[in-house]
Formats: C-alpha cells, sequence, structure tokens
C-alpha cells in the first residue's frame, strides 16, 4: 500500500503548475484531497481531470490574502474528512518590479499572501495535528527565500520569512511527531512568472525564459513527494541556478560578484 494512500492532504494553489501537479500525484497514491486556490472553476476541472470523486476531494476556494477566514476553512476540511494529515502551502504570489517603482502597498500585498496567508493557514490547522500527535506541514518558499534578486524584494522578503517562522516551529513541534518541509524550488515550468504582480498592480503576462526551460512540475511533485517519505527538513528543487544557494554560504564576496552579472529577468 502507497505511503500516502488514505492520507487527508490539503493543497492552497491547486488550480495550476506546482499545486496541480502535487494533486494528480497525491491522487495516484489514493489520497484524499482538499484543492484550495481563488479560482472555484479551476479547482472543479482539476477534480475533473484527475477523476475524483466527491468522497475523495472537497473544493475549497480560499484567498489566502483573507487571514480572518483561516479557523472557518480549516473547520470545512474536518468537517467532511474529520482530520488533516498533510498541508502543503503553496498558494503564493511573485513579483516583477524594481523596489524604487514598488509602492508599500503592492510590498503588503506580496507580503499578506505569502507570508500571513500561509502562517495563518498553518496555525488554523497546527492544533488538528498536535492533538492527532500526527501531521506533516509543507511550506513552498524559493531559493528567493536564500537570497534577494532583482525584481524580487518583497517576494524574497515573503520567502525568507517564511524560512524564519518555519524553522522556529520545526523546533517547537518535533516531539509532538508533526513535521515540517520547507521546499525551495528554483526554475520550475510554470506560470508563476505570467501571473507575477508588477509595481502598478498588473501581472506581468510574460514568461520567463529561464522559467520555461526549467524543471516540470510534475517532477517537482514528484521530488516533494519523496522528500514526504523522507521527512526531509529542506528540500531544494531545480538545476544549476541551485548552485547559487552553496556559493552565497561558502564563498559570499564571489556570489555577490558572480549575481550581479545574472540577467534580469
Amino acid at each position: 500500500m502507497s505511503t500516502f494512500a488514505n492520507k487527508v492532504v490539503w493543497i492552497t494553489g491547486a488550480s495550476s503548475g506546482i499545486g496541480e501537479a502535487l494533486a494528480e500525484a497525491f491522487a495516484q497514491q489514493g489520497s484524499k484531497l482538499i484543492l484550495s486556490s481563488r479560482r472555484k472553476e479551476e479547482l472543479e476541472r482539476v477534480k475533473t481531470q484527475l477523476n475524483l470523486s466527491d468522497e475523495q476531494v472537497l473544493i475549497l476556494p480560499i484567498d489566502l490574502a483573507d487571514t480572518s477566514k483561516a479557523n472557518e476553512y480549516t473547520q470545512q476540511v474536518i468537517s467532511k474528512f474529520d482530520r488533516i494529515d498533510i498541508l502543503i502551502n503553496n498558494g503564493g504570489i511573485s513579483q516583477r518590479s524594481l523596489t524604487k517603482d514598488t509602492p508599500i502597498d503592492i510590498d503588503r500585498k506580496i507580503m499578506e499572501v505569502n507570508f500571513f496567508g500561509t502562517i495563518a493557514l498553518t496555525k488554523s490547522v497546527l492544533p488538528i495535528m498536535l492533538q492527532q500527535k500526527n501531521g506533516h506541514i509543507v511550506a513552498m518558499s524559493s531559493i528567493a527565500g536564500k537570497f534577494g534578486f532583482y525584481f524580487r524584494s518583497a517576494y524574497s522578503a515573503s520567502k525568507h520569512a517564511l524560512h524564519g517562522f518555519f524553522e522556529s516551529l520545526r523546533m517547537e513541534i518535533y516531539k509532538d511527531n508533526v513535521n515540517v518541509m520547507i521546499v525551495c524550488p528554483g526554475k520550475i515550468k510554470t506560470n508563476i512568472s505570467i501571473n507575477a504582480i508588477k509595481g502598478d498592480g498588473s501581472t506581468h503576462n510574460k514568461m520567463d525564459e529561464s522559467q520555461a526551460n526549467g524543471v516540470s512540475a510534475e517532477e517537482c511533485a514528484k521530488q516533494i513527494l519523496k522528500g514526504l517519505e523522507n521527512n526531509t527538513e529542506e528540500l531544494f528543487i531545480g538545476g544549476k541556478e541551485l548552485r547559487g544557494v552553496w556559493v552565497k554560504r561558502l564563498f559570499p564576496k564571489l556570489f555577490s560578484k558572480l549575481i550581479r552579472k545574472q540577467k534580469p529577468e
């Protein structure tokens, strides 16, 4: 029997990209799914595409920018499935604007969705997992959570914040048999750059070249499931761009010289 058979898995950002690929991967393993994003019609499409029955899945549209409803969302999940085994905080928004061109309200919007939305949902689920004495929480960060890059100041800040929060949480709940994994994708072939927000609030509406040539969302999902099985604490997924993490850690001055030469996109 699969490790994830009958496990109750809640995925945010499940309407496309990595989230949709995760939904497919867990469905193949026989998991019970809660699929969340803002777009209900796209969640219904994923449900139909994966041939999921009403007993197997709960379609739960949510807006991560509205943290006041986190407990309400969680109670809907418990009402249907009685438990939550895995929470994958995958929902979020990226950025494509220079710091000088980004109003503070855009910085706040990105932080509200990527950081506060994620921790609000986590805090609503945490008491249930502690009561169960079992659970796994996944935070989708980025290599931008390890170092900044052009046009990513607020996005990078939100991902850095996730590391501080979830590393602290991991220490606090370690003895309660509730595990935390932080995933740091590099370039993954999704629509994240197309949907990224610009300084004027509009969407970037452009696929970055490096994104188009990135690792597939399906391969990313496969590695995340493997990371869960192995109880990995921090998981890096991508190509040669991941080298930057280790260069920065070991040779920070060299990293600064190299990163400035990278093509902004």
